[in-house]
């Protein structure tokens, strides 16, 4: 669902009142052409949209609608819930609710991820019910107390000649059978918690969402202390490894280590600050751009912490969880501020033309770092492309995202398979690009490739991941990878949907599920025929 740029154009230039030869002779295009745009008949984007904004004097996140598109996705995912999506909606209505009534669209957004959150926790419990053998035990130890109670009671209450001793044995019977019923009922309460505590963990990395689309990934405030502390290294040495190793030593007293055994025996991962003993090792097969990225990270957590602090100030995370991961994250936000200053990287972006694996080259970086930096260059006056992304490991789960406006990127689960993310497993470490089509007739260049950590061993087994950059087709011919693409034909577009189940293309060969729409028929999903029905009824 695309925002009405042109309508937001024409109303702003009546309102400072320009006239529309006077913007389109302003800008270098023809009224006729400034025409269609306003009657949103024509798209518009790159250079032009930034022109037009600066004209017009307006931010061009807030000519574009980027709330609004945001809000709109919000409730693309509401309406398409099994509860209602089979409601008679109007092809316009979340659009005209968002324009009319902005807060009663958020407060129907917030009510629906509430209400999935309750879904969610049901559905643990549901499962942990069924599947948790701990669980089936103490539900069968309390079935067998109260059976002993009742059994126990009623000796007592319908034998009438028991003599004192007997009658005080059934008491001490039922007391003891009490206490231990008690006992059970208390573990079972302490299991729902700790299932309850584990259902919660997955919400903290809702709520880093949140705050990072709340900001657009971009901390005024981190990228003023990472220049500061990009110049502090750079008066130390050359920028690297070495030397942010040799400050952190000097400094903090931190020892840094490569290669060797882990303080803890079989740590998984490939490095580990030890605060205790104030000590980062790193495994021997870390390639140099994680060492470089984990310990200017490290520098910047020990360096300035006050403003890290400072950027979750306003945050709303709920759990100790929440607030030590969006710590975490925006330590690594810090991070690739301090290994790609701002200013810098955004000049060799644009005069490359986005190519990441010249400046993954030009700042020892990986592949990954360079396309996360790239979304984060969202400085009012000073934007980059405006990018989306996001990550997926070789089963097709999604690990990361960051949503582009217009774009609707799921937040977990499985996206389209016919996108690039799925396809570049097919093609290890070489970047496939793809544009794409949806429904709603938006279109966006696709950029993705794999990534993988370096193995130690032989017996190591390869941990791959798909990393993908998003952006408008209107934004692509900025980009080194439109090259030789003919972004005006449209048939050679790859018609797609945000993930299966809210995707309306019915007639699609690559549907995996059902899609959640109000358009009647019966299912035309291909599936297996169920055993218990005969050959000729439908499944």
């Amino acid at each position: 669902m695309r925002a009405p740029i042109g309508f937001r154009i024409s109303n702003r230039r009546k309102s400072l009142k320009i006239s529309q030869a006077s913007l389109a002779r302003s800008v270098g295009i023809s009224p006729s052409y400034l025409n269609l745009i306003e009657n949103n008949k024509r798209d518009i984007g790159g250079a032009l949209l930034n022109r037009v904004a600066a004209q017009l004097q307006i931010d061009i996140d807030e000519l574009a609608g980027r709330a609004e598109q945001k809000l709109l996705q919000d409730l693309e995912e509401a309406y398409a819930d099994p509860m209602v999506e089979s409601l008679p909606f109007r092809p316009d209505e979340r659009r005209e609710l968002v324009a009319q009534y902005p807060a009663s669209a958020a407060a129907l957004a917030r009510l629906h991820r509430a209400y999935s959150g309750a879904i969610a926790n049901a559905d643990a419990y549901a499962d942990r019910l069924r599947s948790d053998p701990l669980l089936s035990q103490l539900l069968h130890q309390i079935l067998s107390g109260i059976t002993a109670v009742r059994s126990s009671a009623e000796i007592l209450e319908e034998v009438g000649d028991l003599d004192e001793a007997e009658r005080r044995r059934f008491l001490a019977a039922i007391g003891r059978d009490a206490r231990t019923l008690s006992e059970v009922a208390r573990n079972l309460i302490g299991q729902f918690e700790t299932s309850s505590q584990i259902r919660r963990s997955i919400s903290p990395a809702r709520e880093i969402d949140d705050l990072l689309i709340e900001r657009e990934n971009h901390f005024p405030l981190l990228e003023e202390v990472a220049d500061d502390l990009r110049a502090e290294i750079e008066r130390a040495g050359a920028f690297g490894s070495e030397t942010l190793s040799g400050l952190l030593a000097s400094r903090f007293g931190v020892d840094v280590r490569v290669g060797g055994p882990p303080d803890e025996a079989d740590y998984p991962g490939q490095y580990r600050f030890d605060a205790a003993a104030r000590r980062m090792w790193f495994h021997g097969a870390t390639t140099l751009a994680t060492r470089q990225f984990q310990l200017a990270r490290l520098y910047g957590e020990m360096a300035a912490p006050q403003a890290i602090a400072d950027a979750l100030q306003t945050a709303v995370l709920s759990t100790p969880t929440a607030r030590r991961l969006a710590s975490r994250a925006v330590g690594s936000y810090l991070a690739g501020a301090i290994v790609f200053p701002y200013e810098r990287v955004l000049a060799d972006a644009e005069a490359a033309s986005y190519d990441i694996d010249f400046l993954r080259q030009a700042y020892r970086a990986s592949f990954e770092q360079v396309a996360h930096r790239l979304v984060t260059l969202r400085r009012p006056g000073q934007q980059g492309i405006a990018f989306g992304f996001l990550r997926s490991d070789p089963a097709g789960r999604l690990t990361k995202h960051f949503p582009l406006p217009g774009l609707l990127l799921p937040n977990s689960g499985h996206a389209c398979p016919l996108w690039a993310i799925y396809g570049a497993f097919r093609t290890p470490d070489v970047p496939l690009r793809q544009v794409v089509r949806f429904s709603d007739g938006s279109r966006y260049l696709f950029l993705a490739r794999t990534v993988q950590r370096r193995t130690a061993s032989f017996s190591e087994q390869v941990v791959a991941s798909s990393v993908m950059l998003a952006c408008d087709v209107l934004q692509a011919d900025r980009t080194v990878y439109a090259a030789g693409l003919d972004l005006s034909d449209l048939s050679a577009d790859v018609p797609v949907g945000p993930s299966c189940r809210l995707c309306p293309r019915r007639d699609c060969a690559s549907r995996q599920e059902e899609a959640l729409s109000t358009t009647a028929g019966h299912s035309r999903t291909r599936g297996p025929l169920l055993p218990s029905l005969p050959l000729g009824d439908p499944p």
